[in-house]
């Protein structure tokens, strides 16, 4: 499958990047609805068991999807074929929006980088969960990302994610608060101590009615100071909130000429290894942590497990690594042993 997509990627990188994306979204949603095309996939992605776990949750492998890849939940099914352990998707806010204007992807393939200024696009809650209401349980954990509308006031966040996670709950095996984006006008100053309680005590409230264990996440941004960031941690020990380290990266410190926006990729890698073994150290295993950010290989999983994460997530590595990534890397660590420290 790697050298399929090795024939199909210059085509690809030949369209815009939010092109070739619809493009591959369609054919994913075309698999869906073709009989017997689910479990070709299955077959050909393949993965061997690699048990992991993320608190209550049971994975059979570390190597989730991060948000951003489906933000209106509407090809579970297709992926959870290609052999994640995992799926994260949204963000999903309160009401439909469409984003920043285009161009707002940039591929920089020197780099094995992109940098994304989207905007939190989706369809809202209302429309993502009627999709997931229809959408056969694929088997594997399905968290579902929310983050705040760009005409919301910071001062009406908390009630907003609340009733965006209740609309959306019943169909969540977790939930990511999303507070890290760069790409929302002063979404980031959510990590403020004085607006981060609130809104944990509006989505602890909303998440305490659900009938099974749902755990709660926080996606956490990898430019903030590590002491700042450290502060959040004990909080969210506090409140047995787990933690996604990292999203995107505003910092362009050595490169040049790139396009504003969230970076993801290579150029994070370090960057959010560093900020997962900062949280590890607070957290000492109280809750779960995903490591995110230039994870292309299993060694760079296994750097993010090391420096502490309980799983990881990719969704860069697929732009360039393409689909058979995901079964390659979960092979590899297969060879490399047992997971769970």
């Amino acid at each position: 499958m790697g050298a399929l997509y090795r024939v199909v990627k210059p085509w690809l990188f030949g369209m815009d990047p939010e092109d070739a994306h619809l493009r591959i979204a369609s054919l994913l949603r075309l698999a869906q609805a073709t009989p017997g095309a689910l479990a070709v996939l299955r077959s050909v992605f393949a993965a061997p068991e690699v048990p992991a776990r993320l608190g209550p949750l049971k994975l059979r492998n570390p190597v989730g999807l991060g948000a951003g890849f489906d933000k209106n939940a509407e090809m579970i099914p297709a992926l959870a074929a290609l052999g994640f352990g995992f799926l994260e998707v949204g963000t999903i806010t309160r009401r439909g929006q469409p984003g920043n204007p285009r161009p707002r992807v940039f591929r920089y393939p020197a780099l094995q980088a992109v940098v994304n200024r989207m905007g939190f696009n989706n369809v809202g809650a209302d429309e993502a969960a009627r999709t997931l209401e229809k959408t056969p349980r694929p088997g594997i954990p399905i968290g579902i990302n929310v983050g705040k509308n760009a005409t919301t006031p910071l001062e009406e966040a908390a009630a907003e994610y609340a009733e965006t996670i209740r609309i959306l709950l019943p169909f969540a095996d977790y939930v990511t608060i999303n507070i890290s984006s760069p790409n929302t006008k002063d979404l980031r100053k959510l990590h403020e101590p004085e607006r981060l309680l609130p809104l944990l005590d509006a989505a602890q409230g909303e998440m305490a009615k659900a009938t099974r264990p749902v755990p709660l996440f926080l996606k956490l941004s990898p430019d903030a100071d590590l002491a700042d960031l450290e502060g959040a941690a004990r909080t969210l020990v506090e409140r047995n909130v787990g933690v996604i380290a990292t999203n995107t990266t505003v910092d362009r410190t050595g490169m040049d000429n790139l396009e504003q926006g969230g970076l993801s990729g290579v150029p994070v890698r370090a960057r959010s290894t560093q900020v997962v073994k900062a949280l590890a150290a607070i957290t000492a295993g109280k809750v779960p942590l995903i490591g995110v950010g230039g994870v292309f290989s299993a060694q760079d999983a296994l750097e993010k497990r090391d420096a502490g994460a309980d799983a990881v997530q990719v969704y860069t590595g697929l732009v360039y690594g393409g689909p058979g990534m995901v079964s390659s890397m979960v092979r590899a660590l297969a060879k490399e042993g047992s997971w769970l420290r």
